[in-house]
C-alpha cells in the first residue's frame, strides 16, 4: 500500500509552464484589440473629422433624427434651419452624418 502513495505524490510534483498561461492571454488581448478597440477608434476619428468639417450650407442629420441645413457654425454649436421660419441650436457632436445636397429641400 505504501507504493501507491509515493506514486501519487510523484505525479502531483509536475510544474506548469508559465508560457502556457501567457500565450492565451496575449491571443485574447489581440482579438479584443482588432475586433473591438481598433474599429471603435476608427469610427470615433471619422466622427471627429465630420464634426470639424461642418460648414454653413451643409445638410445634416442629427442623432435625434432631425434633418436640416446649417445656417451658422460656432466652436461647439451649430444653428440648423429645420423649416422656413424655424432654426434650432444644436451641439456639433450630435450631428450623425452630412447628407447629399438637395435632400433637405425634397423632404
Amino acid at each position: 500500500m505504501d507504493f501507491l502513495i509515493s506514486n501519487a505524490y510523484a505525479q502531483g510534483a509536475q510544474q506548469a509552464d508559465p508560457f502556457s498561461f501567457l500565450l492565451p492571454m496575449i491571443v485574447i488581448f489581440a482579438a479584443f484589440y482588432f475586433l473591438l478597440i481598433r474599429p471603435q477608434q476608427k469610427k470615433q476619428k471619422q466622427h471627429t473629422e465630420l464634426v470639424a468639417g461642418l460648414k454653413v450650407g451643409d445638410e445634416v442629420l442629427t442623432a435625434g433624427g432631425i434633418l436640416g441645413q446649417i445656417t451658422g457654425v460656432g466652436e461647439h454649436y451649430a444653428v440648423v434651419k429645420i423649416s422656413d421660419n424655424t432654426e434650432i441650436k444644436i451641439q456639433k457632436a450630435s450631428v450623425s452624418q452630412v447628407i447629399p445636397k438637395g435632400t433637405f429641400e425634397e423632404a
